[in-house]
């Protein structure tokens, strides 16, 4: 095949989406079922809207900002001779950093066109084709100290896979690539890409130099190369740094921290790194679709329930240990030294949308959107400039939310994730359009030989209703997929790893066009099949009281302990809102919880409120208790209020809780309180 195609292939390849246009037809895919791309949602609700905007003023300008105040834009200017000094920063894989910022940019204008940042997109890649050697190689940490090499760096080019991150950096650099051509036209950063992809693919392969990055990435990156320009070596390169993992025979292996003990094929629970473990996955499944692999499927199949039956946080979150930033062993899930951090909620939800993408089944929707609105959203403020690294379910008062990092991949890949957002709510086949996620929006939806509009009205997540409004350009049959999320259906998650208290008795309620209708569904959707004429109605009802969910009794940390959740939302109790702290709380099963909605709190959050026990050590150290408030935030707002106690997972009996020494707040003692 030819090395490049034309012009007008490749933008036909790429799907690109002109930004002036109100309806462009879908991304040409692999999956048989095609997401239906973010450029065609535009949403305009007061959840995700805002946090896409904050992202493209704030996260996005302050990320670029940091990388340039880091020094890490500064590499590639001294890697290109426009600047002296050294290499300015701690990690060689640093450069990722700089493409993430940039794929994040290059979404953002795709949506919302802004000469200023195209400019200043234009000038970075100029420094970075600068910075680029003249066989293709980009990796400035080497580039630059040739002589006297950073940590990792030490020997010859690919000389230390494992954690030299070349090959990661240049996946990075990839999918910057692919988004920038699809937002502006220009080749510039997509030409650089390619020619370090061609750079890689003449000295990696089944003939040549054999071995497997040390952080996957890159094969996601080749396989969107791929995508764009139809090239299959960059696919069948792909695949090969997949299957070199597990194989000695011309190496020694990396073990189960990089997931290279054994062949990904035979590969059954999920084990080490858990971000470089979901960009693996990922990268399986992408290639599978591409290619029919049955065995990349059943791999990944296999690994899926073994994460979502046994290692996945009640947040969405995944890697239970700091040791390794990794998956622990099954059910092993600590909330106070959890490490569940962002970059792993990210990739968890590229997973989950692919193994969607690859079965139809709603059940992995239901993971996406538990990581989405729960451990993934909380690792950025609502400010959109302060971040957590790893996002605990238990905190004493000793976290708080930074400002960057010395290792800087979840801020940057919060600016890249968020403007996707809208990617993840509409998918379609041939016959039928899927709705997966539920948020106020119109799309565009290619199917069959039309464009299908259909627009969403909701309050979600803080209410259960939703009209689904479908306008096709002519009358035809098909069908619509509505998911009903596994928490309507009295299941909080596949598996039994956490269950709900009690069953709920109100159902899921359905109405077409103002008439009832009974509930088909098919692999966790409900199904409308018929002959759709413009503005035909659904309305969907998911009732959202409380819920009290419990954990798996394997799961030791959470004994006698519960947790809460309404609709998508998982709650944390946090010291301000409970006179002071909150591992003393009892909350027994049979305490009434109450939802309220609170328009200014936290740009409009719903809290749970109860009366509580709260466990004291009196003045002679006896144990008292007393009865008081009790409120329960989104997880993902916390720590925006200072240092204090918070738990997602609360004491439902006494002996659970931790007395404290000090008195009740003033004003709240009863007249029997030992204090008065």
């Amino acid at each position: 095949m030819k090395k490049h195609v034309s012009m007008l292939m490749i933008l036909t390849f790429a799907g690109f989406v002109f930004i002036n246009s109100s309806c462009q037809s879908r991304e040409t895919g692999d999956y048989s079922i095609k997401p239906v791309p973010f450029t065609q949602v535009h949403i305009n609700d007061e959840f995700w809207s805002s946090r896409i905007e904050t992202n493209r003023r704030v996260t996005i300008p302050y990320a670029f900002r940091q990388c340039e105040e880091t020094g890490r834009i500064d590499n590639f200017r001294i890697a290109a001779g426009i600047k002296s000094g050294g290499f300015q920063t701690v990690y060689p894989f640093d450069d990722s950093d700089v493409y993430k910022v940039m794929e994040g940019a290059s979404y953002s204008l795709q949506v919302h066109p802004d000469p200023e940042l195209e400019k200043y997109l234009d000038d970075l890649i100029s420094i970075i084709g600068r910075a680029q050697e003249e066989d293709g190689y980009l990796y400035t940490a080497r580039t630059i100290n040739s002589e006297t090499p950073v940590r990792w760096c030490e020997g010859d080019r690919w000389s230390n896979l494992y954690l030299g991150h070349e090959l990661y950096n240049a996946g990075h650099l990839y999918e910057a690539a692919v988004a920038h051509f699809r937002a502006t036209g220009k080749r510039t950063l997509l030409d650089i890409a390619l020619k370090n992809a061609d750079l890689v693919a003449e000295v990696f392969g089944p003939d040549k130099k054999r071995g497997a990055p040390g952080h996957q990435e890159i094969e996601i990156g080749l396989v969107k190369l791929y995508r764009v320009t139809g090239d299959e070596k960059y696919l069948d390169l792909a695949k090969f740094f997949l299957d070199e993992r597990g194989h000695s025979e011309h190496r020694e292996l990396y073990g189960r921290y990089s997931q290279d003990h054994k062949p990904v094929v035979e590969q059954k629970e999920a084990v080490g790194h858990a971000v470089r473990a979901v960009y693996m996955y990922s990268g399986m499944a992408d290639v599978a679709s591409l290619t029919g692999n049955v065995e990349y499927i059943e791999a990944i199949d296999r690994i899926w329930e073994d994460v979502v039956y046994k290692k996945l946080y009640i947040t969405g979150g995944i890697g239970a240990t700091g040791a390794g930033e990794a998956f622990g062993k099954a059910y092993q899930l600590p909330n106070a030294t959890a490490y569940s951090e962002t970059c792993a909620s990210i990739g968890n939800a590229l997973w989950n949308f692919r193994m969607f993408l690859l079965h139809g089944e709603g059940k992995y929707i239901d993971v996406l959107e538990r990581v989405l609105y729960n451990g993934l959203i909380s690792g950025v403020s609502l400010a959109g400039d302060l971040f957590f690294y790893q996002n605990v379910l238990e905190s004493f008062g000793q976290h708080e939310r930074s400002p960057w990092f010395s290792c800087a991949c979840c801020p940057s890949n919060i600016s890249r994730f968020m403007p996707s957002v809208p990617g993840y709510v509409f998918a379609a086949d041939r016959d039928r359009i899927y709705v997966n996620l539920f948020t106020s929006c119109e799309a565009c939806v290619e199917m069959k030989d039309q464009t299908i509009r259909v627009e969403q009205e909701t309050r979600y997540p803080w209410e259960g209703d939703v009209t689904i409004t479908v306008f096709p350009e002519k009358e035809d049959k098909f069908s619509v997929g509505i998911r009903i999320p596994g928490w309507a259906q009295n299941k909080p998650v596949p598996g039994d790893l956490y269950h709900f208290y009690k069953e709920n008795e109100e159902r899921v309620s359905l109405k077409l066009n103002g008439e009832e209708r009974a509930l088909k569904t098919d692999k966790g959707y409900a199904i409308i099949e018929r002959v759709w004429e413009n503005g035909d109605q659904i309305e969907i009802h998911f009732p959202m009281p409380v819920r009290r969910v419990l954990s798996h009794e394997k799961v030791g940390k959470n004994t006698g302990k519960v947790s809460f959740q309404r609709g998508p939302i998982v709650f944390c109790a946090e010291w301000k809102d409970n006179s002071g702290q909150v591992s003393n709380l009892v909350l027994p099963d049979d305490m009434e919880l109450r939802s309220a909605y609170k328009p200014d709190f936290f740009d409009g959050i719903s809290v749970i409120e109860a009366e509580a026990q709260g466990l004291y050590k009196g003045p002679k150290g006896e144990i008292l208790s007393r009865k008081q408030n009790f409120t329960a935030i989104p997880y993902y707002s916390w720590a925006h209020r200072g240092k204090g106690e918070m738990m997602v997972w609360l004491a439902r009996f006494q002996e659970k809780a931790r007395p404290v020494h000090q008195p009740p707040a003033a004003g709240t003692q009863k007249k029997d309180d030992p204090w008065r």
